[in-house]
């Protein structure tokens, strides 16, 4: 009987999310979504309860919540520290010079066989080895959080962009070559326009590797402060729900973060097939 209003609450938001269909709106679509997580929301707040599942395994949706708005002040100072910080600029620093190394490789057919391959190699590296390395080269503040996001971005970045170099085909290349282009105004006028989309592909994809990135590398070094460390000494004193209260954060900035490249993307590259309609 306990699980009757589960049941009811599951089946309650797919009808509503059958009929919200049936409209097929911008506003109905958001709703859809907006329906669908408050309905798992709901049914998590409920089994906790009813099945009193104790916190230390998993606490309820109101626990997390009052955490949240209970340690405000911690979670922007880990946010700051971990998001801003590490992750963010390890991002920039990374998807530039990924950039850079992309059109060197573009210029010159030895870089591209060899540091290609080296790129690979370092693309393969585990994280939990490298990550205490790097706190040992660049202390335990955000500077060794972000050369880790730098390591893990680079070679998505850098592989998406020499692709996206080379998507140009043959005719407009020789029709460049025919006005007598230099290499920079070939770059500028043709190659880089049509490696956008291939450049906010792997953006896009490395956002979320940066969050994670910097997140774990804390656990090999923090100062006090931190999304990684406050999870690591969050669990030692069995405060789940502070644990979920970062989690909540983490995947909230996450989600703006690749909303706010995805808007760069629609604004660049207007004019590509995957921008339309």
């Amino acid at each position: 009987m306990s699980a009757l209003p589960i049941l009811g609450v599951w089946l309650g938001g797919i009808a509503l999310n059958v009929w919200l269909a049936r409209i097929n709106t911008r506003l109905s679509r958001g709703l859809i979504a907006a329906v669908f997580g408050l309905t798992l929301i709901l049914l998590w707040e409920m089994a906790v309860r009813i099945y009193q599942i104790p916190t230390v395994i998993l606490p309820a949706p109101s626990q997390i919540a009052a955490s949240f708005a209970a340690n405000r002040s911690i979670l922007w100072t880990d946010f700051v520290q971990t998001i801003l910080r590490g992750a963010l600029m390890g991002w920039v620093i990374g998807a530039f010079a990924a950039i850079l190394t992309a059109i060197a490789i573009d210029r010159s057919p030895f870089l591209q066989r060899g540091l290609l391959p080296i790129g690979n190699f370092v693309a393969a590296l585990p994280i939990v080895g490298i990550a205490p390395i790097l706190v040992m080269w660049f202390g335990f503040d955000w500077q060794s959080k972000a050369a880790v996001v730098v390591v893990m971005v680079f070679f998505p970045i850098l592989v998406n962009m020499v692709a996206g170099l080379k998507a140009t085909d043959a005719l407009q290349r020789d029709l460049m070559a025919s006005w007598a282009a230099p290499y920079g105004a070939s770059l500028w006028k043709l190659r880089l326009p049509a490696a956008m989309p291939f450049l906010f592909n792997g953006l896009k994809i490395t956002t979320t590797l940066a969050l994670i990135g910097a997140i774990v590398a804390e656990f090999f070094g923090s100062p006090t402060r931190g999304m990684g460390f406050r999870i690591s000494t969050a669990v030692g004193r069995l405060d789940l729900p502070l644990v979920w209260a970062e989690i909540v954060v983490a995947a909230l900035a996450g989600t703006l973060f690749y909303g706010i490249v995805a808007l760069a993307e629609k604004k660049v590259t207007f004019w590509h097939p995957s921008q339309r309609g």
